[in-house]
């Protein structure tokens, strides 16, 4: 059987290659443009990893403005067989607190969805893969994490918050919401490459609990879960077959 090479896309809980040891920047032309930042290609352990940052290498990129076709491009010419992605979210759901984390099983993506096949008529059939999924939320688990192992990911398209009468809307669509993993799991879909997702939870969304939202309480909630990111990844790598 091949060796599998994984791809991590970085958000806002892991902006840099801790996770890849002996790595290097590799600069990868695109026919969509440049991806967020190099990829940084290297090693965890015995399995071959690229890692890139989703919002660059500074967190300089809002999420309406990602190139995620660059990004899910780049890591295909790479070698990358399986992409794993770590993204924030905030809850639809009360019983979804800050601190938990969610391996969603399928998406909500109404806006901005972009694709590969601009110029010809090709209807992917979109999924997060079900193996990656498993271990995910196995490795979440063994690090003691308050995981989830299903839930569906609604997708906005930013950069602003919701507003009270849309989150009213999405909360009978899905569990959590974010901004840009339906757009990566599509494209990745497009590209025949397995893809699944370790969402953290970071604030309840507008509305969801009688308590303001600010963008300071959403920073502080993602630091903390940013901790307990690396190490579930790290995990990860070691179970996928």
């Amino acid at each position: 059987m091949p060796e599998a090479v994984v791809g991590l896309i970085g958000g806002s809980g892991l902006r840099d290659a801790s996770v890849v040891e002996a790595g290097r920047p590799r600069p990868v032309d695109t026919p969509f443009g440049s991806p967020s930042d190099p990829p940084f290609a290297g090693r965890h352990g015995d399995v071959p990893v690229v890692f890139l940052a989703r919002h660059g290498a500074d967190h300089r990129i809002p999420p309406h403005r990602i190139n995620h076709r660059a990004n899910l491009w780049a890591l295909k010419e790479l070698g990358v067989t399986h992409v794993l992605g770590t993204a924030s979210t905030g809850s639809l759901k009360k019983p979804i607190a800050p601190g938990t984390f969610v391996v969603p099983h399928d998406y909500v993506g109404f806006w901005s969805i972009p694709t590969f096949h601009d110029a010809e008529v090709v209807h992917a059939t979109p999924g997060l893969d079900e193996t990656l999924r498993t271990v995910l939320t196995h490795a979440a688990k063994k690090e003691g994490a308050n995981v989830r192992g299903r839930g569906v990911y609604v997708q906005t398209s930013g950069p602003r918050l919701e507003t009270r009468a849309e989150i009213e809307f999405f909360r009978g669509l899905g569990d959590v919401l974010g901004m840009t993993m339906a757009s990566e799991a599509t494209l990745a879909s497009e590209l025949g490459l397995p893809y699944a997702a370790l969402c953290s939870v970071d604030n309840y969304c507008h509305g969801i609990v009688d308590r303001p939202l600010t963008f300071e309480q959403i920073r502080k909630t993602q630091e903390r879960n940013a901790e307990v990111v690396r190490p579930i990844l790290t995990r990860a790598l070691e179970l996928i077959p």
